[in-house]
């Protein structure tokens, strides 16, 4: 207990953590952990980085190495070169108008700035009497509720005089 670096709980519950993980192997005189294999998810993004790497590289060879040359390595079957243009505009368009239409969305569902709606709901609660019945060194917290604008206003605006 006498140790100045294990100050912290913290610290020294994950010391404890680390001990109980790892066995130090006799003969090398190494930690080994007990933990076997790749955890999944990054067998998962292992495999997707790699796929997405070769999804680019034959997209690129398709849609820039001419005609005739992929008919000279044997490949006679691909699609029109139409589509290497189509998809990504496409795609880029959609972005584009899903963006614009999110952004609609959110004006035409917004209540404009003059109505009550901005400033009371069916889940506002005005504040309730407070009454301190006890006296000490703990007291109960006050009850949930919203600040009236009036007082707002006062406490914004009349506290400046």
């Amino acid at each position: 207990m006498g140790d100045p670096c294990l100050n912290s709980p913290r610290r020294v519950l994950s010391l404890s953590k680390e001990r109980e993980r790892a066995t130090v192997d006799k003969s090398s005189g190494f930690a080994v952990s007990k933990e076997n294999g790749p955890n999944p998810s990054e067998v998962y993004g292992f495999v997707g980085s790699i796929s997405t790497v070769v999804a680019t590289v034959l997209f690129l060879i398709w849609a820039y190495i001419p005609e005739p040359w992929l008919q000279s390595v044997g490949i006679t079957y691909y699609p029109s070169r139409y589509w290497a243009f189509a998809v990504p505009i496409f795609a880029m368009v959609a972005a584009v108008l899903a963006i614009g239409f999110y952004v609609g969305l959110n004006f035409m569902v917004t209540p404009p700035p003059t109505s009550f709606n901005t400033m009371f709901d069916e889940y506002s609660r005005e504040a309730t009497n407070f009454a301190d019945t006890t006296r000490g060194e703990e007291q109960p917290i006050e009850p949930l509720s919203d600040i009236g604008i009036n007082k707002i206003n006062d406490l914004m605006f009349n506290s400046l005089n």
